[in-house]
């Protein structure tokens, strides 16, 4: 079964995915942290978020698979570097890059083939998954996904730089030339700005709950 959830940055994907995946015991799949991984190899190499032409053999170069729920790069566990601010203020750029789009996606493919998957990030019910069993768009507003990201204590950005910073990012995805934030005519919308986070993961197990007590819907 494929569970696909798509949403803005900050929205919470990532936590909701990991819950969900680890109640019915499917495979947890970030997407973003994928586009991530090519982010921080392009800082690492000084290679510039918007240099399409550079960005797209550097994607490919890489080796990246999940080991333990994990993303390894070229043999190294790179997690704890994925999220800091250094990476966040390039990711969509270099997300937005269509040829490295093609190549992360067949990543993705490939790692979860066959597999029961819980997949994630921003164009997972319209490019990467588009038949999958349940698809989810999750929403909320800038100043409730700021607030959100303030409070985790991982950015030294104040909460009116990370505002700021969400609405950029939210720019930049929904004008992508490929894979932008979009809600299918299938897609389930999910507004969570006043859910507790407890609260949403509740709601999309109960859509996996149903789908498994009756697959015909």
């Amino acid at each position: 079964m494929i569970v696909a959830i798509d949403g803005p940055a900050g929205v919470g994907k990532s936590t909701v995915a990991r819950f969900v995946a680890d109640k019915f015991g499917f495979f947890n799949l970030n997407s973003g942290n994928f586009y991530r991984a090519v982010a921080l190899k392009a800082l690492e190499r000084d290679v510039s978020p918007d240099d399409e032409e550079n960005l797209a053999p550097l994607a490919e170069s890489l080796d990246l698979d999940m080991v333990n729920g994990r993303l390894f790069m070229d043999g190294k566990d790179v997690e704890e570097e994925l999220h800091t601010d250094r990476v966040d203020r390039v990711v969509s750029p270099v997300s937005a890059c269509v040829p490295v789009r093609h190549i992360v996606n067949g990543y993705i493919r490939r790692i979860t083939a066959g597999m029961n998957v819980v997949a994630e990030g921003r164009d997972m019910t319209s490019v990467v998954f588009p038949h999958g069993e349940i698809k989810l768009f999750l929403d909320a507003s800038p100043a409730a996904r700021a607030r959100r990201r303030y409070r985790q204590g991982v950015s030294e950005l104040s909460l009116e730089e990370i505002t700021r910073g969400i609405e950029e990012r939210d720019r930049i995805d929904r004008n992508k030339k490929e894979g932008s934030l979009k809600i299918t005519e299938d897609t389930e919308y999910l507004d969570t700005s006043d859910l507790t986070l407890e609260e949403v993961c509740e709601k999309v197990s109960g859509k996996i709950k149903e789908h498994i007590v009756d697959p015909g819907e």
